[in-house]
């Protein structure tokens, strides 16, 4: 008994932790479509989200920098556990085979050499959520 809850815990959270993963390109997507994003200045961003599109359809976030001149990506660094970043030394383009463009805070679809595809999103320039009415909450006794 104690074996199966502990299996069927184990893939309860296995399951939520690779959806999670799964869908995190398309929370930041939903979340620049609704608020915009400021112009991504021509500078080393070092907070950025780095997207891989997965076969199925899933997509998988990790944490880097990357470099724009005049509007495009031209370098990008996957950062690790122990904050070093490594330089992605694969080339990459969008489907033009130029170098990627930024459209509302995140960049066109990437793809490298090696057939991957990737989007980078630059999450320092997202627009702050709108400010909210405050709701009010009436005494028990009306």
């Amino acid at each position: 008994m104690k074996k199966s809850l502990l299996v069927l815990i184990v893939s309860f959270m296995t399951t939520l932790s690779f959806s999670q993963h799964s869908e995190c390109f398309l929370r930041l997507q939903k979340a620049f479509d609704a608020r915009g994003a400021f112009t991504v200045s021509d500078d080393m961003h070092r907070n950025v989200i780095i997207s891989y599109f997965q076969t199925d359809g899933g997509s998988v976030c990790y944490s880097g920098k990357a470099r724009v001149e005049n509007g495009l990506i031209v370098s990008i660094f996957l950062q690790y556990d122990d904050n070093a970043y490594e330089l992605i030394e694969k080339k990459f383009y969008n489907s033009k085979k130029n170098p990627p463009k930024i459209i509302n805070g995140i960049s066109e679809m990437i793809f490298n050499e090696d057939g991957e595809k990737f989007k980078i999103v630059f999450i320092d320039q997202l627009r702050p959520k709108k400010k909210a009415y405050k709701v009010v909450e009436l005494p028990d006794d009306l």
